[in-house]
This record gives structure tokens, C-alpha cells and sequence, in this order.
């Protein structure tokens, strides 16, 4: 008897199997477009999204390059401008020369390097606040009894208080 078809109820499993799938697909859709839409947006109101920490870091190279090779010093006078602005544009050709490979072989560093620095800042930002918390505190605490923010040296403090009036 398991050797048996399946009883003719089965055809009708095909067809709910068959219309979760598009139900299923229709879903996906729907959300692929919906974020697409947001994407596009987002991309008006706020403009393209920075690229990674490698590019970033190029473009930055290109637009100090560009800076310096258009300096015009009018310390070296008109005689060696001429030749001082061709020892920058070697200067950073050398300098873009030397980082364009470590950006083309390491591409993930600078994205690492991107997030520690704002791990970092997030770090020194709470330490900043929490010290400010203390110091504005400190102005009503139990060395301050009247709240004028003035230290009464009546504190626990291991010094000894000297009065100089």
C-alpha cells in the first residue's frame, strides 16, 4: 500500500505550493522596489553616499595634489617660482605614486581604519562629557554649601586647609 499514488488531492498541493511561491516572490518585489525608491530618495535629499575609506582617501590625495601643484609662492620671487612649483608637482606626483598601491592592495584597511576612528571619537566624546558632568556638578556638591561654585577646602581631601587673609 506505500507504494501507492498519492490520493488525487495532491494537484491541489501544486497550486498552493504555486501561489505561496508568487505570493512569496511578489513580496520580494514589492520590497526590492520599495527600498530602491527610498534609496533614490535619499540619494535627492541628501546626495550621493560617500564612497568607501579607499576612495574617499584618493579623491582626497587628487584634491591636495591639485592644491598644491597650483600654488603660486610669492616668497621665491618670479625667477625661481617656475622651478619651485616643479619640485611640488614631482613631490606629489612621488607622494601619489607611493599611496595609490597600498589603497589598490589593502582597500578593507581604510574602511577599518574609517570605523576605529569613529570609535575612537565616540570614545573621547563620552569621556569629554562625563568629565564636563563632573565639573558642572561640582559647582553644588558638599565642598560648595552655598552654591556660589567657590571651593570652602572643608572637604575630605588629604590637604590642610591655610587660611592666607
Amino acid at each position: 500500500m506505500s507504494e501507492q499514488l498519492p490520493p488525487s488531492d495532491a494537484g491541489e498541493h501544486e497550486a498552493n505550493d504555486e501561489v505561496r511561491a508568487t505570493d512569496a516572490d511578489a513580496w520580494a518585489t514589492a520590497a526590492a522596489e520599495d527600498l530602491a525608491a527610498e534609496k533614490a530618495r535619499r540619494r535627492t535629499q541628501y546626495g550621493p553616499p560617500p564612497g568607501s575609506a579607499a576612495e574617499e582617501l584618493r579623491k582626497l590625495v587628487d584634491n591636495v595634489a591639485e592644491k598644491l601643484s597650483g600654488i603660486q609662492s610669492p616668497l621665491l620671487g618670479g625667477i625661481a617660482g617656475p622651478a619651485a612649483q616643479q619640485v611640488v608637482r614631482q613631490v606629489v606626483q612621488q607622494a601619489k605614486a607611493a599611496v595609490e598601491p597600498v589603497i589598490e592592495r589593502n582597500p578593507d584597511v581604510f574602511d577599518h581604519l574609517a570605523a576605529a576612528g569613529g570609535e575612537l571619537l565616540a570614545a573621547y566624546r563620552s569621556a569629554v562629557q562625563a568629565q564636563e558632568q563632573r565639573w558642572t556638578a561640582r559647582g553644588t556638591g558638599p565642598r560648595d554649601p552655598e552654591g556660589d561654585g567657590r571651593d570652602r577646602g572643608e572637604g575630605t581631601g588629604p590637604g590642610e586647609r591655610i587660611d592666607l587673609d
